[in-house]
């Protein structure tokens, strides 16, 4: 055997010429097929990981889901796996898209990775930093296909930085932080163009297709030409729905969907309530697939928005957070708090809401503990996991304190520890800081008897119940799932920029009332833990945009334009 035997063959083969008196040659023969045994033994256990599907949503608000309270959109399929999984109502992020994707992707609180000031504007050179090992890398290692529909956002002025060098094999979608849904241009800062790229070549084929149903397409193509031989599957759906298009026509859905929401008197909310709805039909339609391909039983699917929702106007959108205060890119509850679950066979207690803090950044050790990984390996990281609370396997909180976002451009801070907040600073001189509808709690044409058989009646129910999943009282986990609060004050005794706001949101989850007098010992406690976050924060890496970087220099193209002019 030379170099093959893995035992001094003397010591070894006395003990086999002994024991079951084999001769060298079987002995050889016996470690060769132990060898073999081991190697297929090992095969088998990466083939047995699960699959894992994290759709995110783009903008969605807390209050735009069914499983929160409000009827006024119908999202059915949502629901289904909220009824079969697990609520996240204590899951929380950054209010902008970009430091909260490079949370789920690192592992890492943004301001440890530069990435918390602001979004990547088109043109913006940077990105996340090529030394981050990102989620789809460390899952590539225990044997996952990686596959990227969908949003990106991490920086695309260089090769370097998109999916396909960051660990997704592949990746179908666009790079910056929005687009039209038909035309699948950008619009940004002056500058115009094609923003759709099948890994690194342009796609100007699917002009006049709608996006959410175009991205619903291609990961159900994934899904279908998925080999189960080849190693479990992680497909991330990054959703453009529900953001802003571009500003000449910022809120698109199609004609005959639109209509179905004729009851919803304004218009923004009636075309939101659309995009909304074609999501959720998207979901049904990604878990039917999962359930033809016998695929679903082993699936863990993971549901989030990336932030806040934009209520009322804000980036001419009309998202709703209510009943909690604030809108996207505030530190307020309606900017950090995120709608959320998750769902796998083997959670316990299917059919629950889970009310451990959870953050973002938690989800790449989850993830990683929930494919078999041992957590230990990652080194470096802010994330916890929390796979064996979910999955029962303990009862201790995995998180206890985190800290919302530390953004010095815009000039705020907050960190959460147990039921207390602290708010330091706030955005847009404090225009945000309200309370934004619609409730959504009203009777718009139908009642919970009615939306049970909506839930019962989608492709996600059907589907799940093809397998055996168990449902909870969807009655039950919306009341307690919804979050419920008092008229909100006429006027505010929070006063963020003259000083930090304490808040026990446990008692006080819409932030009525800064409680900081009362509780001295707390405040300063909470202020002493943003102040030990802030000195270990990195320098935001933000830089201006290159006009160069026009897509009017690259044939109307969003590019990796910094390689061409060797920057």
């Amino acid at each position: 055997m030379g170099e093959r035997m893995l035992f001094p063959v003397p010591t070894v083969y006395i003990f086999y010429y002994t024991v079951f008196d084999w001769t060298i040659m079987e002995f050889e023969q016996y470690v060769c097929l132990s060898v073999f045994v081991l190697e297929f033994l090992s095969s088998v256990e990466a083939f047995s990981r699960p699959n894992i599907v994290f759709i995110l949503a783009d903008d969605l608000g807390f209050n735009d889901v069914g499983f929160h309270g409000s009827l006024q959109i119908p999202t059915p399929n949502i629901d289904a796996l909220a009824s079969s999984g697990i609520i996240l109502n204590q899951y929380y992020g950054t209010p902008l898209c970009t430091p909260s994707r490079s949370a789920i992707m690192t592992g890492k609180h943004p301001i440890h990775t530069g990435m918390q000031n602001y979004v990547i504007e088109a043109g913006s050179p940077y990105g996340l930093p090529l030394n981050e090992i990102v989620l789809p890398q460390h899952l590539k290692e225990l044997g996952y296909q990686t596959k990227a529909v969908g949003k990106w956002h991490l920086g695309s002025f260089s090769r370097p930085f998109l999916p396909t060098n960051r660990g997704f094999e592949s990746h179908y979608g666009y790079w910056l932080g929005f687009k039209d849904y038909y035309d699948h241009t950008n619009a940004e800062n002056g500058m115009w163009g094609l923003d759709l790229h099948d890994g690194l070549e342009d796609d100007w084929s699917e002009f006049g297709n709608y996006t959410t149903r175009l991205f619903t397409r291609k990961a159900e193509e994934i899904i279908e030409n998925h080999s189960p031989e080849e190693g479990p599957l992680f497909l991330y759906l990054a959703h453009l729905a529900v953001h802003s298009a571009n500003p000449h026509s910022p809120l698109q859905a199609p004609r005959e969907t639109v209509k179905r929401f004729e009851y919803i008197e304004d218009k923004n909310r009636r075309i939101f309530a659309a995009m909304v709805y074609e999501l959720d039909l998207s979901i049904g339609r990604v878990v039917k697939k999962l359930s033809q391909k016998n695929l679903l039983k082993d699936t863990i699917i993971v549901f989030s928005s990336d932030n806040g929702g934009p209520a009322a106007g804000f980036n001419q959108n009309a998202a709703s957070n209510w009943p909690l205060k604030g809108v996207k890119n505030t530190p307020w509850e309606g900017g950090v708090r995120m709608a959320g679950l998750v769902w796998a066979n083997n959670l316990e207690q299917p059919g629950r809401v889970y009310t451990n803090l959870m953050d973002m950044v938690d989800w790449l050790p989850t993830l990683y503990g929930a494919a078999g990984a041992n957590c230990s390996s990652l080194k470096g990281i802010d994330g916890v996991n929390h796979w064996p609370t979910l999955t029962g396997k303990s009862d201790k909180p995995p998180r206890t304190k985190t800290v919302h976002n530390i953004d010095e451009g815009f000039g705020y801070g907050a960190v959460r520890k147990g039921p207390w907040k602290l708010v330091q600073g706030t955005t847009y001189n404090g225009d945000w800081d309200k309370w934004f509808g619609p409730s959504g709690r009203d009777n718009f044409t139908i009642d919970w008897k009615h939306y049970k058989k909506l839930i019962a009646d989608s492709d996600t129910a059907k589907s799940l119940a093809r397998i055996g999943a168990r449902f909870g009282h969807f009655d039950k986990i919306v009341s307690q799932a919804n979050v419920k609060c008092s008229n909100p004050p006429d006027i505010s005794n929070c006063k963020p920029k003259v000083k930090p706001c304490l808040f026990n949101i446990e008692r006080d989850p819409c932030e009525y009332e800064d409680v900081a007098d009362k509780h001295p010992k707390k405040y300063t406690e909470l202020l002493k833990l943003l102040e030990d976050y802030k000195h270990t924060q990195v320098p935001p890496r933000n830089k201006p945009q290159n006009p160069l970087a026009d897509p009017k220099y690259f044939g109307y193209v969003w590019t990796y334009w910094a390689d061409y002019l060797k920057i």
